[in-house]
């Protein structure tokens, strides 16, 4: 045992000094190299964190700037809605202001249409209500002569007969033309929107409120009525057939104007 106790001893004793400096210089240069390492995996860690709070940070700052978008996107597509809603209803508007505007030129084209169209057809009715009285005066002329005295007349009574006739029928054509027409009712169903009842006849024969005597012809122009009729009606005959259609009123205010 004591042997082997002093055997280290001796070992170390064999030892240069040469050997245990270089063994020194080797373990510093380990240490040396082991500091460095540390060292630098110190710095590596630290830019690493440096790079990830700079990461951090541009991640922060990237949010908040699509944060603010999504805000001014959502007030942009508020104000976007809103006009579009006044654009809609503006439109709305003006359509409906169009198609006042189109209706109300549809009604003055017509009532201008119809305007120029009596105007061109009763143009005249002032003056062909004035000439009525010299056609009733030819009719008189002629009925002035009986038949009596008609066959016995010589040729120049016969002439100035024909000669009358002749312009009455003349005057009747000329006033037919320009829209005038002359009311002779008898046998038709009296009307007292174009007749006017003088007197009633009793007759059985023919049906009630016929027309059986004329005694002034009546006139009109276009739909509108210069001068009822003035006639004779049949009564205590048969009643009218249900059938018959009445005619219409006439205009009141076209007769006015006329």
């Amino acid at each position: 045992m004591a042997d082997n106790d002093r055997k280290p001893d001796a070992a170390g004793a064999d030892i240069n000094p040469g050997s245990r400096e270089s063994l020194r210089k080797a373990a510093d240069e380990l240490l040396k190299a082991d500091r460095a390492a540390r060292r630098r995996a110190a710095a590596e860690d630290a830019d690493a964190y440096a790079a990830f709070e700079d990461q951090n940070d541009a991640d922060q700052d990237e949010g908040a700037v699509f944060g603010d978008m999504d805000t001014d996107s959502a007030a942009a597509g508020s104000i976007i809605a809103e006009e579009i809603e006044a654009i809609q209803a503006e439109n709305t508007d003006m359509k409906d202001r169009l198609l006042r505007l189109a209706a109300d030129m549809e009604n003055l084209r017509r009532r201008t249409q119809r305007e120029v169209g009596d105007a061109k057809s009763y143009a005249i009715a002032n003056f062909a209500r004035d000439m009525l009285g010299v056609t009733d005066n030819l009719r008189r002329a002629i009925e002035a002569v009986t038949a009596e005295q008609r066959e016995g007349a010589d040729d120049v009574l016969k002439n100035l007969l024909e000669g009358v006739e002749l312009t009455e029928k003349s005057m009747l054509s000329t006033m037919e033309r320009h829209g005038v027409k002359q009311l002779a009712p008898e046998g038709e169903r009296f009307d007292p929107n174009f007749h006017q009842a003088m007197f009633e006849v009793p007759n059985p024969e023919v049906p009630n409120n016929t027309v059986v005597q004329v005694v002034q012809a009546g006139y009109s122009i276009g739909e509108r009525v210069l001068r009822p009729a003035m006639v004779g009606v049949a009564k205590g005959g048969p009643k009218q057939a249900a059938t018959d259609a009445e005619p219409g009123p006439p205009n009141a205010e076209a007769e006015k104007d006329a």
